[in-house]
Order: C-alpha cells, then sequence, then structure tokens
C-alpha cells in the first residue's frame, strides 16, 4: 500500500513561492492573449477582406482610369497635325481626291480649296470630339444627327467606293504619325460608322 502523497506546498520556501506565484501569473496572461488573439484574428481577417475592392470594382476603377482616346491619340495638337496631313493627301487620291471620276468631287479638290483651312479646322475638331477631347463639334448644316454629317456631304454624292479610299488614305496617314495599334483601329471605326450618312447623297442620285 503506497504512502498517502504529501502536501507538497508544506515545503515550499518563501522565495519558491514567490516563483511559483509569478509563473502561475505568466501562463494566466499568456493563456488570456492567446484566447484574444484567438478572437480577434478572424474579425481582422474579414474586415480586410472587406477593404479589398471586389474584382467588378478593380475592372470599374480600371475603366475609370483609363485614358480616353483623345489623351491616348495625344490631344489637340497631335490631331491636327494628322487631320492636316489627312486632308493635303486626299487631294492626291485617285479616287476621291483632284483626278476623281466624281465631278463633284474633283471639282471640290480643284476650285473650292479655298475653304480648305476651314475644312481641316471642322475635321481636327470631329476627331476631338467623338475621341473624348473637351471640344463640341457643331456641323455647318444640320442633319438628322448630332453630327450632321449627310447634309454636309449630300452634294459631293461620295459613293460607298469613294468613301473606303478616303477611308484608306486616313489609315495611311495614321501610320505616318505612327499612331499605335489600338487608337488606330478605334479611329477608323468611328470614321466607318458614319459610312451610310456620308454615302447617302449618292444613294439619292441611283
Amino acid at each position: 500500500m503506497k504512502p498517502p502523497m504529501e502536501d507538497q506546498t508544506k515545503d515550499v520556501s518563501p522565495a519558491n513561492a514567490d516563483e511559483l506565484t509569478t509563473t502561475r501569473r505568466d501562463l494566466s496572461h499568456r493563456t488570456i492573449l492567446l484566447s484574444a488573439a484567438a478572437i480577434t484574428a478572424p474579425l481582422v481577417n474579414a474586415c480586410v477582406r472587406a477593404a479589398d475592392p471586389a474584382p467588378t470594382e478593380n475592372k470599374r476603377m480600371d475603366k475609370q482610369s483609363e485614358k480616353s482616346l483623345y489623351d491616348r491619340l495625344g490631344g489637340i495638337f497631335a490631331i491636327a497635325a494628322v487631320v492636316n496631313y489627312f486632308s493635303e493627301e486626299i487631294i492626291k487620291d485617285p479616287i476621291a481626291g483632284a483626278q476623281s471620276s466624281n465631278p463633284a468631287l474633283r471639282e471640290w479638290h480643284t476650285k473650292q480649296l479655298d475653304r480648305l483651312p476651314g475644312l481641316k479646322f471642322m475635321r481636327t475638331l470631329w476627331v476631338a470630339n467623338i475621341s473624348g477631347g473637351p471640344f463640341e463639334y457643331t456641323p455647318v448644316r444640320p442633319g438628322s444627327t448630332k453630327l450632321g454629317l449627310e447634309e454636309a456631304h449630300r452634294n459631293l454624292k461620295i459613293s460607298p467606293l469613294e468613301f473606303d479610299a478616303v477611308a484608306a488614305v486616313l489609315s495611311r496617314s495614321l501610320d505616318h504619325f505612327s499612331v499605335p495599334q489600338r487608337e488606330k483601329d478605334e479611329v477608323l471605326a468611328a470614321f466607318a460608322a458614319h459610312k451610310n450618312e456620308v454615302t447617302e447623297g449618292s444613294r439619292e442620285a441611283q
């Protein structure tokens, strides 16, 4: 039969008692800290997740921070340079320029070139407007649309073939100024979007 266990506290000296008390206090403090960490960690993680923008919000922020086509083209001075070059090159084009088989286009590019500076100005405003710049294009002859391109070109009776020839000149002009492919495609798409308006006069003549 084993002797009963002696009460160990009876032999604890005052110095040992102080160490024991300190040890118990440290253990109790650590336990409280671990418990607090276990409780607060999920809350902290939840707050971090809530602070992170959702994927759709990220896309929206990226879209808002993206530069407009106007800015990506280089602004009004870069646009004016392209339009100036483009307008001069159209005159040389065999389909849409001074040698065109279309008498209205041929006359415009040989006998009405005094209007060319004004046309360059209007074309520059048009590109600046549709590309998102701080400019407003107002047609000289208002049409059924805001841009009114059908009225401005009706008397010239521009055919789809002649329109495409002008688009090709525009494409080459953008290449001349080394406009990046993305911006070039956007400019050409904006131009092509008005093909029906510009060629309306030729359809009426048929």
